[in-house]
């Protein structure tokens, strides 16, 4: 069902007010202060962005009166209320954006077997998709690789298929000319790119985009078919850095009106935005899908955290030090599902670019959004962006009649929060965070000391167990002829990439100015987010001292954290193992969970650009900077960290002389021109997809199958089995298809059989249009946790039969023989990012409820999304108190009947009985669930 059209005899009509602009163009807005109601001024700003898009999308249909009045009284009714929101716009990154774009476009053909015009199904909402997370890492340093692949084994072998993904005809010829195929150039600068030039090899261009062809001929068919679909091609930006530098508005006009600018989009981080005063956050690809066709999001009125800035801060700390460490204060107050904005005299030291990159970091302390007003500060930074002076008149006008225009140093509009948590910069220190999870943060100058403690602690979320007598195990080892050796902590990939920070001019000039003599064979590589990067680091004279290094541009997207990284050198492979050594990467990206970037590389660190080239440059995490050098300078005397760290008056100076209008002019005119390949490539001109049944990434899902007028409801679960037995804390990135496919894994077999060969297997992430592979990856984690066979590894056991099989091969043989499946877990069952197919995928195996004794606030609600019931032990109850094997049959009654946070019983066949709250927050998810998710609903609703 679609949003009814705007009507202007409007339930608000009488709060609509005109602004006039010196140009004496007239400017309609809705004004809450006409309300009249003193509530709104003590409301903090994020509420009051929330409250006018109530006001002005009221239709009595989807957003009623009393969710205006139940948002005034903030109050009273947060954490109680539920209300929508309908944001201004959608954001799609292609890895989540494929398979809502591909969802809609089987949803058209649904609708046309059943009679309805397709050309209805079409987003209401604006929606931007950007193509940049399909990055992988052909080119290191110097050399192209011959494996696109990135850890699929020997590259040699039978040459490509037709139709299938083919390297550039230059790859080959640059790494034989540069060196080995899996080593860097010894030569120097590859001729394939000017030196400083800041532009990823041709060559490696080709690959990517030849590799994506499918993908990228679909995404141009979406741009002509749909209506309100802007695609962004690729080599042009990451989502991220083009929604803050082209896409962002501050203030949207649309339908006669102004109104603040907001957005959803399929990407946990989208939460960057909130930086610049812009209302947004991740969702999953199943809500964006719905709120692409007019509905609402829907969400409880959150309580909303006021994190008060104070004090100085260090010269050494940098954003990404100032995030961990606010990343620490709300991790520990317990803030998942809230909202969180900042205030306070210490907020005047914060650059438009530290707020960005505070902000993009609130996933990990599970915040909703982190939410910065929009005040002077954020008014120059888009000067030097892509707004005219009159743009930017309009703007503070208008956030100046409706107060949400912000002054920090005016303690009288301090908002009224949920509470405060004070944050001194003053005591901000430089900071890492590993080995394994994010949370776990470093000071620096104990990094050396708690690597050893890492090595000594039994293996868990910090250790690794290696015996004492092992600790000091050196390997020795050849790379291009030269003898290097490895030991415990010894840093192997050192990667700068685009999703957390390179927003910062700071941190990355701080990066680049530092120069010395590096290991070759250590995996470097440099992804900025978008060409803005690049352009100020060439134009500071910094790059090429980071080329230097062999921290070139390898392209513009996400490469290193989501396991797009290049092989490691063999003979470092060969060390790693011959030693048990614990390896390290050290990334400035926001995912480093154990056996993502590489699986040999058994401890990851985030860190602040520059620290990533530091321990690049010293070779091994085992380092204390205060005391010990990096190396030794030409003149032989030794250089310690802080002899090449820059002040802050030198990037000050940098960022002001660079970071001018002309980098976002010219990312305008990227956006305009888009790409040779892309322009030139053909595409589908048809209402419906002309799927191609012989394609191994765009495949027509089966959520509608069998689609009718008629809801038959889900109904009870009888006699179901346990597919999986999971313990505490199993996240996203445990069920969710992600990095690239294994050789030994579900999803290879099936690729295999279409006859694909292992360097053309591409990524999960690559593949999300197809679900074929995508539902084989689907708990394919190779740290995947199954108390129904006690090791680890995407295995599971086939009860009836007692076979121990891949996750998908029991699945698929439960639903042959009509059995449904349930999944048994502990504690913060679906914690992490990783968004839609983590609910879709499971859905496809067959599972229709999860019982646990909690759920990661997102995860159950895209659960709930895709028609599967999330179900919580009682307190105090779970799995083992109740003395539960994982082998019974569970059968689940009323559930064709359930209403909200309903308690309903669980039978099983060795006749125990216990009762499990069915987690349906409100009437909208009672009401997907029966019409067997969102998806379907929408569909429904088409047809009705």
């Amino acid at each position: 069902m679609l949003m009814p059209s705007a009507h202007y005899n409007h339930l608000f009509g009488h709060l609509i007010e005109t602004l006039q602009s010196k140009n004496n163009e007239a400017r309609k807005y809705f004004n809450p202060l006409r309300l009249e109601d003193p509530k709104y001024e003590r409301l903090p700003f994020s509420i009051r962005v929330l409250l006018e898009a109530a006001i002005r999308k009221c239709d009595g249909f989807y957003v009623k009166q009393e969710d205006v009045q139940n948002i005034l009284n903030w109050e009273e009714r947060q954490n109680e209320a539920e209300v929508p929101f309908s944001p201004a716009r959608v954001l799609l990154q292609d890895f989540t954006g494929i398979p809502a774009m591909v969802d809609l476009a089987a949803m058209r053909d649904a609708v046309a077997k059943n009679g309805v015009d397709p050309t209805l199904i079409n987003p209401k909402c604006p929606t931007d998709l950007i193509v940049d997370h399909s990055l992988q890492i052909d080119f290191s340093k110097c050399a192209i690789q011959n494996a696109p692949n990135p850890g699929g084994g020997d590259v040699q072998g039978a040459g490509p298929r037709s139709g299938s993904a083919r390297p550039s005809p230059r790859g080959p010829q640059l790494g034989t000319q540069c060196g080995s195929r899996h080593g860097s150039c010894a030569k120097g600068s590859c001729s394939d790119t000017p030196s400083g030039s800041g532009r990823p090899p041709r060559a490696l261009k080709e690959i990517e985009l030849i590799r994506n062809k499918e993908r990228l001929q679909f995404f141009k068919w979406c741009s002509k078919a749909f209506k309100n679909v802007s695609v962004v091609p690729p080599d042009i930006g990451s989502v991220h850095q083009v929604n803050l530098e082209y896409l962002s508005q501050v203030v949207q006009e649309g339908e006669g009106f102004i109104y603040p600018d907001s957005v959803v989009g399929t990407d946990s981080h989208t939460t960057m935005i909130n930086g610049l005063g812009i209302l947004g956050w991740g969702v999953g690809g199943i809500e964006t899908e719905a709120v692409m066709l007019g509905q609402p999001v829907s969400l409880t009125l959150p309580q909303v955290v006021g994190c008060k800035l104070v004090g100085s801060i260090s010269t050494l700390a940098t954003s990404i030090d100032i995030v961990l460490c606010i990343t620490k204060h709300l991790r520990q107050a317990g803030i998942g599902g809230k909202f969180v904005e900042f205030f306070g005299p210490g907020m005047s030291q914060l650059s438009a670019a530290d707020r960005t990159t505070i902000a993009n970091m609130c996933p990990e302390y599970n915040a909703t959004i982190s939410f910065f007003p929009v005040d002077d500060t954020t008014l120059k930074h888009f000067k030097q962006t892509n707004f005219t002076e009159e743009r930017l008149e309009l703007l503070e006008a208008y956030l100046k009649a409706v107060k949400l225009f912000r002054s920090y140093d005016d303690q009288a509009e301090d908002p009224q929060y949920s509470e405060v948590i004070e944050v001194n910069l003053s005591s901000i220190v430089p900071y890492v965070s590993g080995p394994k999870r994010p949370q776990d943060r470093v000071p620096v100058t104990c990094m050396k000391e708690d690597f050893l403690n890492c090595l000594n602690e039994k293996v868990g979320f910090k250790g690794f167990h290696i015996p004492s007598e092992k600790q000091d195990t050196v390997v020795p080892f050849l790379h291009e002829g030269t003898k290097y050796t490895l030991s415990h902590g010894s840093v192997v990939i050192a990667a700068v990439i685009s999703c957390t920070n390179n927003c910062n001019p700071s941190v990355m000039l701080t990066a680049g100015h530092k120069a010395n003599a590096m290991k070759p064979y250590i995996r470097t590589s440099l992804a900025p987010g978008s060409g803005m990067v690049t352009h100020y680091l060439n134009a500071s004279g910094v790059l090429p001292y980071l080329s230097k290094l062999g921290f070139e541009v390898i392209g513009y997207g996400c490469a290193t954290c989501v396991g797009n990284t290049a092989p490691l050198p063999q003979s470092v492979v060969d060390a790693i193992k011959q030693g048990d050594l614990v390896a390290c990467g050290v990334l400035s990206g926001s995912r480093h969970f154990e056996g993502r970037l590489c699986d040999c590389v058994r401890a990851n660190y985030l860190a602040s650009p520059p620290l990533v080239v530091a321990y690049a440059i010293a070779g091994t995490i085992g380092i204390d900077f205060e005391k010990e050098p990096l190396g030794v300078g030409a003149d032989g005397t030794e250089l310690f960290l802080k002899d090449l760290w820059p002040s802050k008056e030198e990037l000050h100076h940098v960022e002001e002389n660079n970071v001018v209008a002309s980098i976002f002019r010219e990312l305008r005119s990227r956006m305009q021109k888009g790409s040779t390949f892309w322009n030139s490539m053909d595409a589908p001109d048809a209402v419906l997809f002309p799927w191609d049944p012989k394609s191994t990434y765009i495949r027509c899902p089966p959520f509608f199958n069998r689609l009718s007028k008629e809801v038959s409801g889900l109904g009870s679960i009888e006699n179901a089995h346990a597919l999986l037995f999971l313990g505490d804390k199993v996240t996203t990135d445990h069920i969710s298809p992600a990095g690239s496919i294994a050789r030994v894994s579900a999803a290879a077999k099936y690729l295999q059989s279409k006859r694909l060969t292992p360097r053309e297997f591409n990524s999960y992430g690559a593949r999300r249009g197809n679900d074929a592979v995508m539902t084989r990856g689907t708990f394919a984690s190779i740290k995947l946790q199954n108390r129904l066979v006690g090791k680890t590894g995407p295995k599971t056991l086939h009860i009836p039969s007692g076979q121990m099989m891949d996750v998908f091969e029991a699945a698929e043989r439960y639903q042959r023989d009509g059995v449904p499946l349930i999944i048994l877990a502990g504690k913060e069952y679906g914690s992490g990012s990783s968004r839609d197919w983590a609910a879709k995928g499971p859905y496809l195996l067959g599972v229709r409820a999860v019982i646990a004794e909690s759920f990661a606030k997102m995860h159950k609600n895209h659960l709930v999304s895709m028609g599967i019931a999330p179900l919580q032990f009682l307190p105090g109850q779970s799995a083992d108190s109740l003395q539960l094997s994982g082998k019974e049959r569970f059968s689940i009654s009323m559930l064709e009947q359930v209403n909200t946070r309903q308690e309903i019983t669980v039978l099983t066949s060795t006749g125990k009985s216990f009762s499990v709250v069915a987690l349906f927050e409100n009437k909208m998810d009672v009401t997907f669930y029966k019409h067997g998710g969102i998806l379907k609903y929408v569909a429904h609703s088409m047809l009705q």
